[in-house]
């Protein structure tokens, strides 16, 4: 295994707190004198079927982890997405039902290997241990807390305050998490900073169950390509790890200059060193643009493999950079939607092409100015076409008409 300050200021890039750094150094000594890999957890109820690099700051740790030599955990909470995590939330989540979990814990398990080593990762599901407590070992596990203690937690203390509804159920959330922490012997649970309440909570379980207190590493919340809100699909600002390579290096491109360093640390596996240097650079002033291709490219890269960044990158510089046709773009038989005189109709060339989904949208895209011509706007929907003239849709989509 490499040496424990390296493994440390691995493990600490990117993190916004480590509790307890001591206990960090002293467990990783103990994991190299007896040559076993310190076990890590991650928690997830897979309460939505897509992953985005919000997700992934989290997971990308791991990795780094586990390329230190160690070991994943990755515990998909099929029993506590029934009850649904209460973190953040005002009100009392809509359960999920159990096949709703499972469908969603498939699609789960492709992406999370598309970032862990597979053969130093293991994928359990909580209710293998939490579906057979019984009445009395639940009594128990209750008993370890206080709900003076449940009620430390903010959005409990806030929803009790404003006499708003919390579910008995809703209290054994963070316990029940606790609880598998206990069940796999965690070293460490990985979580981020929203997750602080239930990481707590379980180094304090394990201390009733006899066990030695895991660590717990928080990672920041990362904000979306708005550079506002955090990361969320339905706020329209994430980037999918499933999304193509060169709508994911575009949406890079998008985020402000003031994440660039922030996205290097925790959506990339770049060792501190060079993220160090790309944040010399940028303070020695080179364009932010130029480094924030190279986070681009590195985050394809991570995601699609080499080639597929590279004409990423390519495809981004000769659209958007140098406002040049993409040398791959589609083509179309403009003849069915022309008439005598060689007017093309630009509303049923956009639908075909697949641009709008509809002649109502269409029409709205040339009205708003969102339609070009041989790079020319066009406010018409009938304009006049030859052999090899391209329409230009929004900022990337291309056709190129050909004509008899």
């Amino acid at each position: 295994m490499m040496p424990v300050d390296e493994q440390i200021r691995i493990i600490a890039k990117g993190a916004a707190e480590i509790i307890d750094p001591e206990e960090l150094r002293n467990k990783l000594l103990a994991s190299a004198e007896k040559g076993e890999p310190l076990i890590v957890k991650l928690g997830l109820d897979p309460t939505a079927p897509d992953l985005h690099l919000g997700h992934a700051v989290v997971l990308r740790k791991i990795r780094q982890i586990q390329e230190l030599g160690h070991k994943a955990v990755i515990i998909l909470g099929d029993f506590t997405a029934m009850i649904g995590d209460p973190s953040g939330r005002s009100k009392t989540r809509k359960p999920l039902t159990h096949e709703e979990t499972m469908k969603n814990a498939a699609t789960y398990k492709d992406q999370l290997f598309r970032i862990l080593m597979p053969e130093r990762t293991e994928i359990r599901f909580n209710s293998q241990w939490l579906s057979r407590l019984n009445l009395a070992a639940l009594l128990e596990l209750a008993g370890k807390t206080t709900v003076a203690r449940i009620l430390e937690r903010d959005d409990f203390r806030l929803r009790y305050d404003n006499n708003l509804t919390i579910g008995l159920h809703e209290l054994f959330y963070p316990l029940m998490q606790a609880y598998d922490s206990v069940e796999i012997s965690a070293d460490i649970e990985m979580g981020g900073t929203d997750q602080r309440f239930n990481i707590l909570m379980g180094r304090d379980i394990q201390k009733h169950y006899g066990q030695e207190s895991q660590i717990a590493l928080f990672m920041p919340i990362l904000e979306g390509t708005d550079g506002v809100e955090k990361m969320s699909k339905s706020l329209g600002n994430s980037i999918g790890i499933n999304d193509e390579p060169n709508t994911m290096f575009e949406k890079v491109m998008a985020i402000p200059d003031n994440l660039i360093i922030k996205y290097f640390d925790l959506c990339t596996d770049l060792h501190p060193d060079e993220v160090d240097q790309y944040r010399e650079r940028l303070d020695k002033g080179v364009n932010p643009r130029n480094i924030k291709a190279c986070l681009a490219h590195e985050i394809v890269r991570l995601y699609h493999g080499a080639e597929d960044a590279d004409r990423a990158r390519e495809y981004f510089d000769t659209v958007f950079r140098d406002r040049q046709y993409p040398a791959d773009m589609m083509s179309m038989d403009a003849a069915p939607f022309t008439d005598e005189q060689g007017n093309a109709d630009l509303v049923r060339i956009l639908v075909r092409a697949g641009f709008a989904p509809s002649s109502s949208e269409a029409r709205r895209l040339i009205l708003q100015g969102g339609v070009r011509l041989n790079s020319e706007k066009v406010d018409q929907f009938k304009v006049p076409v030859r052999d090899g003239y391209v329409v230009q849709a929004g900022k990337k989509h291309f056709v190129r008409l050909n004509m008899p």
